[in-house]
């Protein structure tokens, strides 16, 4: 999955992003170098839509105790705030499929930020008024979540993520036209809202130099190196022909349901404006971007060099992990599961009879060229069929299966050269929209096939589209809850999930079985070098020497990974540690339930809840076990509610 890149289906990540503008929610913003940013609209709505007067609600709650009871004010609460996101982060609102925010932006300017970041206390009255002990037990959990994801967001405000709108990986170079493309296409009200959200992108565009300006003024940037390929990257926005922008690709073929007179009005308002304000808003961004952001962005590469930067890695782990593990623990662990990795690696190279060094395997594999495809419509192609061979083995590991379908699609061309692999971008139920698991095809000589069944299971499924599209169609989830999660417990599932290849017929081939192993390795890598850059000073050299002794990766993908790493401090923490606790957890429920295990029952009850902290997995699943060893509770697992066709690969 984007990590949040995150993004919008992390613990409260549409709260995080209405702050932390590279992330998809909220990138769409900033403003120009040269002052404040011109007075535009940010869509035909008022800047905060059609909205919730969250101060007043939350004193209109307060005033109800005693008159309502605490469980009615409490989902009430939960109600209210969802409505107030929705309204003040459209782009997320589009993501889910909540109506009627398809026409605006979010407003980042510096005075939206500052109400933004006191509203977020509001709830907290309400919370405090609210008597815990007589909440029923999922009740309490929604209000323990809801008042971590506050309390978590209210610490994160020191440090100034705003000021970092743009990294290689997310800002308003990649995210507008994301969010472009996820806009429902059908009726003529559709493109309205098309046309309103393009005359608007020009101030989003603004207020988005205005962010990077005061992040140079306050020595709060990206590290430079990891910026190299972003001027290309909004330059994949600028096209002469307004119809060959990827904003405006919808406009070229459009349903016949709308007149043509509409389909022409349409298209000629669109193409002026792209013409008139967003080509020339892209062309002072990366005028500024490669003149005076690069050449002027910091250096360093580690968190630890950041202006309170040591305080800003600890809440990052904090947020990623759910856990309080401190960096030396987590470099340790990490080089502990390497060395145990390693040794597997070590029989699969033995059972393929080669003749040579680790290290001379892995060139072998990232050089051979049966290991890869000369066509990305093969490569394409052969990432489908992996997904239609997983589909049938799932119902012998889960009893629920989700019905929303998904489809492998290709990584866009303007965003393909810095971006990662491959990743999932989640459907939505409410609009319609399918899953997408994104297969990137730029330098097919870095796509090597051994990798390809691995990485398959971990974004589509059983990873991140059975896990996430689980979430979403739980009716009795409140929305916060129900398209969101943590990183720990969803990228946690998703290395998981590539460990059940074996179960699902996949790994047959020792070259793939391989390649599973250097996935893992690679998410124990992680644990050593995310720490090792942003608490111990690591190089970037370093971290990149580090990985390729240990994998067999290949170079391109290794350096975007670092890169990755460097620009995202702790997030891809979550994965290793998360599987690691899954894993435990699965251990101890077969060890405690012997010839009582069931293998779907567990993995039914590890998805009930949607995501969680991994504090509160780990207490629910012994619970969960101790119910089951004395024939108590069992998990929700229902063999006969299978998904329908329509759920697999689309």
């Amino acid at each position: 999955m984007r990590h949040l890149r995150a993004r919008l289906f992390l613990a409260f990540a549409v709260m995080a992003s209405l702050m932390s503008p590279g992330s998809a929610a909220a990138s769409p913003a900033g403003a120009e170098a040269r002052g404040k940013a011109p007075e535009r609209a940010l869509g035909r709505a008022s800047q905060r839509g059609p909205g919730v007067d969250l101060k007043k609600e939350c004193a209109r709650l307060v005033a109800a105790k005693g008159k309502a009871g605490d469980a009615r004010r409490l989902r009430d609460l939960l109600e209210v705030h969802w409505r107030y996101l929705m309204a003040d982060s459209p782009e997320s609102a589009t993501q889910v499929g909540y109506p009627g925010q398809n026409a605006r932006w979010s407003d980042l300017s510096l005075e939206a930020i500052a109400r933004r970041q006191q509203d977020l206390r509001e709830p907290l009255g309400v919370l405090d008024s609210i008597d815990r002990a007589r909440l029923g037990e999922a009740d309490r959990l929604n209000y323990d979540l809801f008042r971590k994801g506050i309390e978590e967001a209210i610490e994160g405000t020191r440090f100034r993520r705003e000021y970092m709108p743009i990294t290689q990986l997310g800002g308003v170079q990649q995210t507008a036209a994301q969010i472009f493309a996820m806009m429902p296409a059908v009726k003529a009200s559709d493109f309205e809202d098309r046309v309103a959200r393009l005359e608007a992108l020009p101030r989003v565009i603004d207020q988005t130099i205005v962010l990077l300006g005061k992040g140079l003024e306050a020595g709060i940037t990206p590290p430079r190196i990891t910026l190299r390929d972003v001027p290309d990257q909004v330059k994949g926005q600028i096209a002469d022909d307004p119809m060959e922008s990827p904003l405006l690709r919808p406009f070229k073929e459009m349903p016949q349901s709308i007149p043509s007179a509409d389909q022409e009005r349409l298209r000629d308002v669109a193409a002026r404006a792209y013409a008139g304000e967003v080509r020339p808003a892209f062309e002072r961004l990366r005028a500024y971007l490669a003149d005076t952001y690069l050449p002027r962005a910091r250096e360093s590469i580690g968190m630890s060099e950041l202006p309170d930067g040591p305080a800003w890695y600890a809440y990052a782990i904090r947020q990623q992990t759910t856990t309080s593990l401190a960096p030396q623990r987590i470099h340790e662990i990490g080089l502990s599961e390497v060395k145990r990795i390693r040794a597997e690696m070590d029989e699969v190279i033995k059972q393929v009879k080669f003749k040579g060094s680790f290290s001379e395997f892995c060139e072998f594999l990232r050089t051979d060229d049966r290991f890869f495809f000369d066509d990305p419509k093969m490569l394409v192609m052969t990432y489908r069929d992996i997904c239609k061979r997983a589909d049938p083995g799932l119902v012998r590991l889960f009893g629920r299966l989700p019905r929303l379908p998904y489809g492998v699609v290709e990584v866009p061309a303007f965003m393909a050269k810095s971006q990662t692999t491959a990743y999932y971008e989640p459907g939505s139920p409410q609009s319609g929209r399918a899953g997408e698991y994104f297969v990137n095809t730029y330098d097919l000589h870095s796509r090597p096939k051994w990798e390809m069944e691995a990485l398959t299971l971990h974004e589509s499924v059983p990873g991140h589209h059975l896990q996430i599209a689980l979430s979403q169609e739980q009716e009795d989830l409140p929305d916060f809850r129900k398209y969101g999660g943590y990183n720990a417990f969803v990228e946690g599932w998703a290395l998981y999930a590539e460990g059940l290849g074996s179960e699902l017929g996949m790994y047959q081939d020792p070259y793939s079985k391989f390649g599973q192993l250097t996935y893992e390795i690679w998410r124990a890598i992680r644990l050593v070098v995310d720490t090792g850059i942003h608490s111990m000073g690591w190089s970037r050299q370093q971290a990149i020497d580090y990985f390729k002794e240990n994998s067999a990766k290949t170079e391109h993908d290794i350096e975007v990974e670092i890169d990755r790493y460097i620009v995202d401090p702790g997030q891809a923490l979550g994965y290793k540690l998360g599987q690691l606790k899954i894993k435990e957890l699965r251990d101890y429920a077969t060890r405690e339930l012997g010839d009582r295990f069931d293998l779907r029952a567990f993995h039914d009850e590890v998805l009930r809840e949607g995501g969680l902290p991994l504090d509160l997995l780990d207490a629910r699943l012994r619970s969960w076990v101790a119910a089951r060893k004395t024939g108590g509770r069992d998990s929700k697992s229902n063999p006969a509610a299978t998904r329908s066709r329509s759920g697999g690969a689309a």
